[in-house]
C-alpha cells in the first residue's frame, strides 16, 4: 500500500497553474487529507454518517478537475469546474459541522476548512475566466457575422 506521502503527485498533475498553484496537485492533496481525517472520526452513528458524506464530496473535487482537463468543449470544462466548486463547498459544510459538533477535535479540521475556502475562490476564478473567454468568443462571432 502506498501512503499519501509516497505518491508522486507531480506525475499526476498537469502543468496548468493558477497564480502559481497547480490546481490538480492541490485538489489531489485535499482529497488525501480528507480521507485521512475521516479515518480519525469516531465509529459512532454520527461519525460514520458524516464520513460517508465527506469522503465522496472531498474526493470528487480532484476527480472533477481531472475531468475538466480532458473536457471536450469549453462548456464541458466549465461544467466540471462548477461541479468541483459545488463539491468543495459541500466538503466545507461537513468540515464545519464536525467542528461545530465537536465530533473530532483536530487542528486539521480548521486547516481543511480554510483550504476548502481557498479552493472555492480559485475555482470561482477559473469559472469566471473561462466564462469571460467564452463570452468574448461569442461576441467576436456575432460582430464578425455583421462585417
Amino acid at each position: 500500500m502506498i501512503s499519501g506521502s509516497q505518491v508522486d503527485v507531480s506525475k499526476r498533475s498537469t502543468s496548468k497553474k493558477v497564480n502559481g498553484v497547480d490546481i490538480q496537485e492541490r485538489t489531489f492533496r485535499f482529497a488525501v487529507r480528507i480521507i485521512k481525517l475521516v479515518g480519525k472520526l469516531p465509529q459512532t452513528v454520527a461519525g460514520i454518517a458524516v464520513g460517508r458524506q465527506l469522503v465522496p464530496s472531498g474526493t470528487s473535487v480532484g476527480s472533477n478537475m481531472q475531468e475538466a482537463d480532458e473536457a471536450l468543449s469549453k462548456k464541458d470544462f466549465i461544467n466540471h469546474v462548477r461541479i468541483a466548486r459545488k463539491e468543495v463547498r459541500e466538503s466545507k459544510y461537513w468540515l464545519t459541522l464536525i467542528a461545530a459538533t465537536g465530533l473530532l477535535n483536530d487542528p486539521e479540521i480548521g486547516a481543511l476548512t480554510q483550504e476548502a475556502g481557498e479552493l472555492t475562490r480559485i475555482l470561482s476564478g477559473i469559472i469566471a475566466s473561462a466564462t469571460r473567454a467564452r463570452a468574448v468568443g461569442v461576441a467576436a462571432l456575432v460582430i464578425a457575422s455583421f462585417a
